[in-house]
């Protein structure tokens, strides 16, 4: 199989795939409040976007595994790039309100299928160092996260932000290209995955721990990307643009920190490195949870994002190793239960907010790094006593 394709040549599709997946998992955000303007939407509706976005990222979850076994990587990269083509630019020249509903399942499913597609190919492709590879293709998300918020500040006086949008929609149309021009790894189960064989997966004690810990690290990247502004702006009293730079600066400590995990840190033990996240991580909380101001608060979210940054890369390194040649479909099962985490526990926290105050957003991440740890520690010692 390795010489049907080029490593290098795949690896950069990929991080093209995650970029991607970054611009489109942030641009709803940055953009929201043009859309808001251009299409007179009410609260309500401005939500309903928010909702939908989550929804076509689990069904884009779900779906690429199984056909990234069944058919291999070509195809569907190339689908999901022209998913997010098409709705990058229905985003921007829509003048119908209601379509834009459309246009954001379309960058969700598409984003959802790239995220898990290119995760797949790179743990296929890495014969050792799975979670090093894996985070240096995190980079990549953080780059499109972060370029996406800067490329619009940058260009608004220049530029409307659907002609912006629209420009930002050809580099998923160059991705098409790219990937139809690139070989891939052929698909591992030409004859059909079986129902016993999914069966298995699903039976499979340490791959429902990789999930469940997935669930809860998901839910814990999504409180502090969905709820950071307002904690900011509500309890350290910053202005609205210190908030924003907060949340940016939790990126980019995920960013750099994936950055030395796939460089400096490449060759640590992936137990002794997530042990190490979970104490960062806890030093970072406990910064948040005392800040007073912004300069130590936004610290503290820079070194929450450093402490989060080993997590999926690791579980999906150790879910590869286990399910080399149903890789896809595994990462497809962690996935999805990681994204349930994130809608359920972001709900029960807006629920909480609403009847409690948003204060409380640092117990609840205190309270997910707690069960981070606890299954963290069942999962190794498994593996250990599998050895």
């Amino acid at each position: 199989m390795s010489g049907t394709f080029n490593r290098r040549k795949v690896f950069w599709s990929a991080a093209l795939g995650m970029l991607l997946f970054g611009i489109g998992l942030i641009i709803l955000g940055a953009v929201l409040p043009d859309l808001r303007v251009k299409h007179s939407l009410s609260d309500v509706e401005a939500g309903t976007l928010f909702s939908i976005l989550p929804f076509g990222i689990i069904a884009g979850s779900l779906l690429f595994g199984p056909v990234c076994d069944r058919y291999g990587y070509k195809v569907l990269l190339a689908v999901s790039a022209a998913l997010m083509f098409a709705g990058f630019e229905v985003l921007a020249l829509t003048h119908q309100a209601w379509i834009l509903s459309v246009a954001v399942f379309l960058i969700g499913i598409g984003g959802g299928a790239l995220n898990g597609a290119t995760n797949a190919v790179v743990a296929d492709i890495s014969v050792t160092g799975k979670s090093a590879d894996l985070s240096l293709l995190g980079v990549f998300f953080g780059i499109g996260a972060l370029g996406m918020p800067l490329l619009l500040g940058t260009l608004r006086k220049a530029f409307e932000f659907d002609t912006i949008v629209s420009a930002t929609g050809f580099i998923a149309l160059a991705a098409v290209i790219i990937f139809l021009l690139v070989s891939f790894p052929p698909a591992k189960m030409e004859e059909g995955i079986s129902l016993k064989q999914i069966g298995a997966l699903m039976k499979d004690v340490t791959i429902l721990l990789i999930a469940l810990f997935l669930f809860f690290q998901s839910a814990f990247e999504g409180l502090i990307n969905n709820w950071t502004t307002t904690y900011l702006i509500e309890v350290v009293q910053a202005p609205r643009n210190a908030a924003l730079m907060g949340l940016s600066m939790y990126v980019a400590g995920m960013t750099v920190m994936r950055l030395l995990i796939g460089s400096v840190f490449r060759k640590v033990q992936s137990r002794s490195l997530l042990y190490g996240s979970f104490a960062l991580t806890l030093v970072a909380l406990v910064l948040l949870r005392s800040a007073g101001s912004i300069i130590p608060a936004a610290t503290g979210l820079f070194l929450t994002g450093a402490g989060l940054a080993a997590g999926f890369p690791i579980m999906l390194g150790l879910t590869g190793n286990r399910y080399p040649h149903l890789s896809g479909t595994a990462f497809s099962f962690v996935l999805v239960l990681g994204l349930l985490g994130n809608m359920i526990i972001n709900y029960a926290m807006g629920q909480t907010a609403e009847h409690y105050g948003i204060r409380h957003l640092t117990t609840f991440t205190l309270a997910e790094l707690l069960c981070l740890v606890i299954i963290a520690t069942v999962i190794f010692r498994k593996l250990k006593h599998n050895k």
